[in-house]
C-alpha cells in the first residue's frame, strides 16, 4: 500500500459517558467518515482503558495525508462541538490529546 506511517495519541473520557461515546462513534456521520478517509487516514482505532477512562487512538496514515488540515474544516469543528461534553477538550472543543511515541514494533 505504499509508504504508510502510524500516529498514536491519548485522550480522556469523562466518567459516565462510556456508552454514549461508543454510540456516537458507532453512528459516525458518513460525511465525516468520508472526510477522514479522504484526508489519508487508512485505518483509525480508538481503545478505552475502562479503569482510567483513557482513550488510546491509533491511526494508519498514507504518506501524503492531509490530516493537519482537518482542524480548519466546519464538519470537524461540528463533531468536536458534538463530542465536547463527553471528554476533556481545549478551548475550541478539540479533544485534548497527548502524543504517544512508538517504542516497539514487531
Amino acid at each position: 500500500m505504499g509508504n504508510e506511517y502510524v500516529k498514536a495519541f491519548r485522550m480522556q473520557l469523562k466518567p459516565g459517558y462510556e456508552a454514549e461515546y461508543k454510540k456516537r462513534h458507532d453512528e459516525i456521520w458518513p460525511e465525516l467518515a468520508e472526510l477522514l478517509k479522504n484526508a489519508g487516514i487508512r485505518e483509525y482505532y480508538i481503545f478505552l482503558d475502562e479503569e482510567t477512562l483513557a482513550l488510546f487512538a491509533f491511526q494508519k496514515l498514507g504518506e501524503n495525508d492531509s490530516t493537519a488540515d482537518l482542524a480548519s474544516l466546519p464538519i470537524m469543528k461540528k463533531w468536536w462541538d458534538y463530542m465536547a461534553g463527553l471528554m476533556e477538550v481545549n478551548d475550541d472543543n478539540s479533544p485534548k490529546t497527548v502524543s504517544c511515541p512508538e517504542i516497539f514494533r514487531l
